[in-house]
């Protein structure tokens, strides 16, 4: 989980109405998403991130009302004893109930219809910046058992994790602690943290739930230091806690020189194959990678894993010795596509380098060619980068190739500073290598291209829709020796000690003096693609940036954070943008619909469902720092009248 120095754009629109239907889960472990139920972060295991919810339409969209709103309490803008809060967690809806945990990590269980809240959870956690520069959670899990006994506690369950690497089990109609797992109701994921512990498994993504089991990643402290906690992933058995299995994408050979590559994204499963896609991580220390040279083929790659044992059945490196924090950040999405005559098993890989991967599901191999293409060589003592990185042409990145080159505006108002700046850095173009000296300009950066909020698919029309971000930040190497004299205390935010190596790192956004981009806009764009053909359907710019108390062209775009749904009518629901606006768009062309002003940037994925014949939409508009000061604590549910 990466911390993210950001910036954020808008519009208008249309009219009219349809229909309803209602819809109960099936018993079973994890209930699949469809017309009714959102019971995943992503909505269904598969990623897919789609609603087959029928009642809100491009026609009606625009008569979309606010019915109810939450207020949890649990915000904080660090001026006190708390850390400041990102409220990046989904909501969940199913057992005819809306859960979401706060970034205290209590768990709040609400009345899908009224906002009437049912019942509180709270575990009473940690409330220090443990791993991460802020307090934060990206939301629950939920398991049933597939034969419940009847008048027996917790056969229906709902899972948060903090960021001490506690998780906790309650049940899910009372909340009350689910005692047989774990000791009491909790496991201590650190009780496995014993490779390098410089600092706990922070569970801030809830586990992914399939079959009876949990499959439980962690996020850790970026940028700290060499050796780190080997990214373990843990498989927990439901109901007792139990480990199962484990997998480590680092060989142990490798664990006194580097670590993580870990998996602090969400996870996706096709279960008719019975396979767990893991989005992994880069290596530690993440600009410098002298230290591990021997080949980490699983370090920021897709690794497909038998789900039932761990095994690893196919892996795909989509970055080679990272050196730019090039995380996979967001699960892979699963969906069949009509090509060529044939019905192929697809996974899509949105990405920060700004590639979109469209791999065959059962064997990893490209879909859309993937090439090796010659990068540019280090100049950094020690350091040795991959001679070539993989390329996707196909579809056309999200982002172009070379950085967009000085902003005139910016320029001038800053009377040269952006232009001078650019021309002391070291480019070389994408996957330039950090550099001592004055460093490198890099794009896209470690927040740029797309971010943990990944892309959703139109199962039916086999469309792809992603947002985008793009940031140009400059990566500067500094010796041991220059980097200890250093007094960070009025910058302490952007040095990063990378301890046990010759280089510390100083990552700063490419900004001038008056906190403007130095890059051209667009900085944030949303767009659709054919996935039968991977031509690009529309492209759009998306959000729009707020600064100094004022509203930046709409066609500048706003860097974001969050994703997009898609429902079964064509509408795509995403937050996301700086000016704390949640929208509806035209699926087919990208138009805007509706849009709605809440308390803060909605930096969650929305969730969709229907209840008694009513179609909500879900917003959880707690909001990041990166983006704006602008927090809240404000969960808001927009329906038909």
């Amino acid at each position: 989980m990466r911390r993210r120095a950001l910036i954020g754009v808008a519009i208008f629109a249309a009219a009219i109405s349809a229909l309803a239907y209602a819809f109960a889960p099936s018993p079973g472990a994890a209930p699949a998403a469809g017309g009714g139920v959102w019971s995943t972060f992503n909505g269904d295991l598969m990623a897919q991130k789609y609603a087959a919810d029928i009642q809100i339409t491009p026609g009606n969209a625009a008569h979309l009302k606010k019915v109810w709103e939450v207020h949890t309490g649990d915000v904080s803008h660090g001026s006190g004893g708390v850390p400041a809060t990102d409220w990046s967690a989904t909501p969940l809806f199913v057992n005819d109930t809306v859960y979401v945990s706060t970034p205290f990590y209590r768990i709040f269980a609400i009345q899908p219809d009224t906002g009437h809240v049912k019942w509180v959870f709270n575990p009473h956690a940690t409330l220090k910046a443990l791993t991460q520069p802020e307090m934060k959670t990206r939301g629950v899990a939920y398991w049933q058992a597939a034969n419940p006994v009847p008048g027996q506690p917790c056969q229906k369950r709902v899972y948060v994790g903090t960021m001490e690497g506690k998780l906790y089990a309650v049940d899910a109609d009372t909340g009350r602690p689910c005692v047989d797992f774990g000791r009491g109701g909790m496991v201590d994921v650190n009780q496995w943290n014993t490779v390098n512990p410089v600092w706990p498994l922070s569970l801030l993504q809830p586990p992914t739930v399939y079959g009876d089991m949990l499959i439980v990643g962690w996020a850790g402290k970026d940028w700290a230091s060499k050796t780190a906690p080997p990214g373990w992933v843990f498989a927990l058995d439901a109901r007792t806690g139990k480990l199962k299995w484990t997998f480590n994408p680092l060989p142990p050979n490798s664990w006194q020189a580097t670590g993580t590559s870990n998996v602090w994204a969400s996870m996706s499963v096709d279960p008719e194959h019975g396979l767990l896609y893991l989005p992994v991580s880069s290596p530690s220390p993440n600009f410098y990678g002298g230290n591990r040279r021997q080949p980490l083929p699983y370090a920021t790659s897709i690794t497909a894993l038998n789900a039932e044992t761990g095994q690893v059945v196919w892996a795909r490196q989509l970055v080679h010795h990272d050196l730019w924090d090039y995380d996979i950040n967001s699960a892979p999405t699963l969906v069949d596509i009509q090509k060529d005559g044939r019905t192929i098993p697809a996974l899509v890989q949105s990405t920060k380098m700004g590639f979109i991967f469209v791999l065959n599901r059962l064997t990893g191999e490209p879909i859309y060619p993937i090439v090796e293409r010659p990068v540019p060589a280090s100049n950094v003592p020690g350091e040795q980068a991959s001679p070539t990185q993989p390329y996707a042409d196909l579809p056309a990145p999200v982002i172009p190739d070379r950085w967009p080159g000085v902003s005139t505006l910016a320029d001038v108002l800053s009377f040269g500073q952006c232009s001078r700046r650019a021309k002391q850095l070291r480019y070389l173009g994408k996957f330039t290598p950090p550099s001592l000296g004055a460093g490198s300009l890099e794009y896209p950066a470690t927040a740029g291209g797309v971010e943990w909020g990944g892309g959703a698919v139109d199962p039916a029309t086999q469309t792809y829709v992603v947002n985008t971000s793009s940031v140009a930040m400059i990566y500067q190497l500094l010796d041991r020796q220059k980097y200890q004299a250093l007094n960070h205390a009025e910058d302490r935010a952007n040095y990063y000690a990378q301890s046990g190596t010759p280089y510390g790192v100083h990552l700063t956004n490419f900004l001038n003096w008056l906190g403007m981009p130095c890059w051209k806009p667009p900085y944030g764009a949303i767009m659709a693609y054919d996935l039968k053909t991977g031509r690009t359907l529309w492209r759009e710019p998306f959000g729009v940036v707020q600064k100094w108390g004022f509203y930046m062209p709409p066609s500048w775009g706003s860097v974001t954070i969050g994703g997009p749904v898609i429902t079964k009518t064509g509408v795509i629901f995403i937050g996301a943008s700086m000016d704390s606006k949640v929208r509806a768009l035209d699926e087919r062309t990208g138009r805007l619909l509706w849009w709605a002003q809440v308390d803060a940037p909605a930096v969650a994925l929305p969730a969709v469902y229907t209840y008694r014949g009513r179609q909500y939409v879900l917003f959880t508009a707690g909001g990041n720092s990166i983006l704006t000061p602008r927090l809240g604590d404000q969960l808001a549910a927009f329906a038909l009248p």
